[in-house]
């Protein structure tokens, strides 16, 4: 569909109009330059004057140019078919603990033994692709926290983000309360009641600047509600000269202080000790925090000015270049 955007500019269409009803020029009797006129192009000057009762050809170029500029000045424009917009129901952040002790292998998945970080990728990057109407966002902490991506609608990027994290990357210890802070940060600008973060670590806080419960503190003021998941503690393989050997791993798992983390900010500690609890976690958080549809849309514009405009241009051109064409006629006849 075709539409303008300034209408208004239509009104201009009768300016023209008002060459008729504007007095002549008085004739001046005053000393003027006089050249000599051949006396057949006088006579066809004078005929051209005279009324014929129909309109003149140059005379209807130039209303049609005038026309397609008047036009081009409304703004023609193509109006397409409505697109959805995504629509942050959430502003997300998932802070992912990637410190050593995440390659210890204590979860199983497909009927083998895997590790700690191999089994949160896995889930966590279904959770991912479900939460189409959310901005996500990652960090990755181990001595220290990092930014991975800001919060974004490109779920394709913060999955690819969180599978290619690699143990140790950010250090071997756990910070997490530079991580929790970090979360924050990028999350009190956003708007109230939508910012979420979900921290998943597997061992007390032993490096950094800023205690757990300080940086919980924070996002309490900050009304960041965050949703911790302890990993691990589950049944590991050990090492031994006769293969592996069972073991209980997660010796430094501090559920005391994640706890604490959800009441200060009101979200909620789970305890993931093996795979289908760790689904059933995503699971609850997407009842707990639902990605909102909402019915915004964008409808598609493109601009046509340009098309009468060109017109116009070509006709006042030929209208300029006419008289210069029939003056060369003339004297090649001559």
């Amino acid at each position: 569909m075709i539409t303008l955007a300034w209408p208004l500019a239509l009104l201009a269409l009768p300016l023209p109009l008002l060459a008729i009803w504007l007095p002549r020029a008085p004739d001046e009797q005053g000393a003027a330059l006089r050249f000599h006129l051949d006396p057949d192009l006088a006579a066809e000057v004078a005929r051209g004057t005279r009324s014929t009762g129909s309109l003149n050809p140059r005379l209807i170029l130039a209303l049609v140019a005038w026309v397609l500029l008047v036009l081009a000045a409304a703004r023609p424009e193509w109006v397409g078919e409505p697109v959805r917009l995504p629509v942050s129901g959430r502003d997300l952040m998932i802070a992912l603990d990637i410190s050593g002790s995440m390659e210890v292998a204590d979860y199983e998945l497909n009927n083998r033994m895997v590790s700690r970080i191999a089994l949160v990728k896995a889930v966590a990057e279904r959770f991912i692709a479900r939460r189409e109407q959310d901005r996500l966002g990652l960090i990755l902490f181990g001595s220290r926290a990092y930014l991975m991506t800001p919060l974004t609608f490109d779920r394709t990027t913060v999955g690819t983000m969180l599978s290619e994290a690699v143990v140790g990357l950010a250090g071997r210890e756990t910070a997490v309360g530079d991580a929790l802070a970090l979360a924050v940060k990028h999350l009190r600008d956003q708007p109230e009641d939508n910012r979420v973060v979900i921290l998943m670590t597997d061992g007390a806080n032993n490096a950094g600047h800023i205690e757990p419960l300080a940086a919980a503190e924070l996002a309490a003021q900050a009304g960041v509600r965050v949703y911790t998941i302890g990993i691990g503690g589950g049944m590991a393989q050990s090492r031994s000269p006769f293969g592996g050997i069972p073991a209980r791993a997660g010796s430094d798992f501090d559920p005391a202080t994640l706890q604490r983390i959800a009441e200060m900010t009101g979200g909620r500690f789970f305890s993931a000790h093996a795979r289908e609890q760790l689904e059933e976690i995503y699971a609850e958080l997407d009842r707990l925090e639902p990605s909102e549809r909402d019915e915004r849309s964008l409808t598609p514009r493109r601009s046509l000015y340009m098309w009468p405009a060109a017109g116009a241009l070509l006709l006042s051109l030929s209208l300029a270049a006419a008289p210069l064409l029939s003056a060369g006629a003339r004297r090649r006849v001559a």
